[in-house]
């Protein structure tokens, strides 16, 4: 018996990385999957891993820009399932453009970086919510972060601003749904290995943050999928609110 059996669970951002890894790991404990993104390729590849081990999931191409498409997502994931459970929103832009200097920041991709972070945050939590509180029966909402949602850094100006803004976006959200038995919490990791990290290039630069960290190490995508999975869990259920640091002790103040 898995400890997610028959739960809907929606995730953004899910043909690749953290996303990915969540999604296999989502299905390994007997989720049902909506699995979203601009690139249906990716996605695909990973429907095909959960069907062949056994699992169901479904791929949907999204822009999580457009709240028509996001209204539609939860739409459709209710006519094909019959309900929502679960809500990881992961989506994010591309890493790399929005780390420039602030007079060479364009804004368009300051606000590219925020629409897709931030108001698909919203846009796709909107979409669910009312079926989840109609429902009755609670529900689970993960927002994805990263350390960079927890302490800014020069260069760095859009994905601060994103990754800080959904850290509140968590506190107002969880305060806002606790009295309808939905957990809304956030997870906000450090290095982890992924192909967001691919222009570092896993050189000198990389290993050197691997060992910045107390644990001496960068970390995996398993590892934040892991927690994923465990706060969408009944032994998670008086946890919410929270925005959880997973990034090998690099910072442990809030």
């Amino acid at each position: 018996m898995g400890l997610l059996n028959d739960q809907v669970a929606i995730i953004t951002g899910a043909g690749t990385g953290i996303g990915r890894e969540a999604a296999l790991m989502f299905a390994e404990e007997g989720a049902r999957l909506v699995l979203a993104g601009r690139r249906i390729e990716p996605l695909n590849e990973v429907v095909q891993i959960i069907e062949s081990n056994g699992g169901t999931a479904v791929a949907r191409s999204t822009d999580l820009e457009d709240g028509d498409a996001a209204a539609a997502l939860g739409a459709w994931t209710l006519g094909e399932f019959g309900r929502v459970d679960i809500l990881m929103n992961n989506a994010a832009y591309a890493r790399g453009a929005d780390r420039t200097p602030i007079l060479d920041l364009d804004p368009d991709i300051f606000q590219r970086v925020v629409d897709i972070k931030v108001t698909g945050t919203y846009l796709c939590t909107a979409a669910v919510l009312r079926p989840l509180i109609d429902q009755g029966e609670g529900g689970k909402i993960v927002n994805v972060s990263s350390s960079a949602g927890k302490r800014g850094s020069p260069n760095t100006l859009a994905y601060n601003a994103a990754n800080f803004a959904i850290v509140g976006m968590t506190q107002s959200m969880a305060r806002e749904l606790g009295p309808h038995g939905i957990n809304v919490n956030c997870v906000c990791p450090g290095a982890v290995d992924t192909f967001r990290m691919d222009d570092l290039e896993r050189g000198a630069r990389w290993e050197q943050m691997g060992r910045d960290t107390p644990i001496g190490r960068t970390g995996t995508d398993d590892e934040v999928g892991g927690l994923m999975v465990y706060l969408c869990t009944e032994a998670a259920s008086w946890i919410t609110g929270q925005s959880i640091n997973i990034n090998g002790g690099t910072i442990m103040e809030h």
